[in-house]
């Protein structure tokens, strides 16, 4: 790590909100969702000119199995802090997958969507899945929030496969999306991404949609949201609160899509609130160890260092790919490993480190009990 990069992290942890208290929280982006559906498929797109192998998303995420929640189960399950807490995952999760044999059947005239414990059906290894989330939120270790309705933009998806593009159709009849390709213009994972400002009336609906199946799903209202790859308007703030959202997890520069091709920065700083008082939490270290071979323990460690001396909780990105073994299970394999080592340096390092949910955090931050 460089010093140049840590006089960055440093600064960027000066303002706003403070606590002395050393917390650290875990979060997952992308459960439920359908990434690359198996290793055919793969070499299937890799043959026909498709570079799915320029991410470690396509080369390592899937749905999660059994298999996989099982074994990150495991791993924190062994770990507590001195007060008996867990690790504990937030995964952020999607609650729907497209329904491409519908879509199909509409010749790409219109979308349509099925719940994701309708997906994990069609899964080898994944019958459990669902039993496991509600398990994880039973022992507080894995504890489910909102990450969309699906991790798609519907509109422009649609649009394109009703074109005719050509690597757009490829994908789907491979029963994904999550590619892209010099064919396609615009990416399709940014769900709340748009390109007309009238889109935003779909979108909002998408939101009221999402979250009143994830409380059907769950059976609690989710109270914190990341949006799909960072992008919001935040026009439909008021549209979140309204479903019950309270934690807007933003990145700490964002880029906020205004429509017709324009975007604007915005910084977003811990602690700070929306107009409609919406509480923001940036992410302020990193542990993702699918998407290179650096030293990742080390720099998570570093990161969580540089949180506690400014007196912020660390709050760590670690997305769903790191501990998948489907498509490869030396990357789930691996990456719990360092996990593990991870766990063991955090507790060793600071003993009177807390674990805790985003929910718990943003809970006591609007409750004034960490300050």
């Amino acid at each position: 790590m460089s010093i140049k990069t840590d006089v960055i992290k440093y600064i960027s942890n000066l303002p706003a909100w403070h606590t002395s208290r050393r917390i650290v929280v875990f979060e997952s982006d992308d459960w439920g969702s359908v990434r690359m559906p198996s290793m055919d498929c793969y070499r299937t797109l890799e043959k026909s000119g498709i570079p799915v192998g320029n991410t470690h998303f396509n080369k390592y995420d899937s749905l999660e199995s059994n298999s996989d929640l099982e074994c990150l189960f495991e791993v924190l399950s062994t770990y507590k802090d001195r007060i008996g807490n867990h690790p504990v995952f937030t995964p952020y999760c999607v609650i729907a997958n497209p329904d491409f044999d519908k879509i199909k059947a509409s010749k790409f005239e219109t979308y349509f969507y099925e719940p994701f414990t309708e997906t994990l059906k069609r899964y080898v290894n994944s019958d459990k899945v669902f039993d496991y989330w509600k398990l994880g939120a039973e022992k507080r270790i894995f504890v489910p929030q909102f990450h969309g309705r699906e991790h798609l933009n519907v509109l422009r998806w649609m649009k394109d496969l009703a074109a005719g593009n050509e690597h757009t159709l490829l994908a789907f009849e491979n029963r994904m999306w999550g590619i892209s390709s010099p064919l396609i213009r615009k990416p399709y994972q940014p769900a709340m991404d748009f390109d007309k400002v009238e889109d935003l009336n779909f979108l909002k609906s998408v939101i009221e949609d999402g979250l009143n199946q994830f409380y059907g799903l769950m059976g609690y209202h989710s109270s914190c949201y990341v949006p799909a790859n960072g992008t919001i308007n935040l026009q439909l703030s008021d549209t979140l609160k309204q479903t019950g959202i309270k934690y807007l997890m933003l990145n700490k520069v964002q880029k906020e899509p205004l429509g017709n091709g324009k975007y604007r920065t915005r910084i977003n700083i811990l602690g700070n609130q929306t107009k409609n008082g919406l509480l923001i939490i940036p992410r302020n270290a990193v542990f993702e160890p699918s998407s290179s071979t650096a030293d990742w323990v080390n720099q998570c460690l570093n990161d969580i260092n540089i949180s506690f001396r400014m007196m912020k909780p660390a709050i760590i990105s670690t997305h769903r790919v790191n501990y998948i073994g489907s498509l490869n299970i030396k990357n789930r394999d691996n990456n719990l490993l360092q996990l593990k080592q991870l766990l063991s340096e955090i507790i060793k390092r600071w003993p009177d480190v807390k674990f805790m949910s985003s929910e718990e955090l943003g809970n006591n931050i609007l409750a004034g009990k960490l300050s």
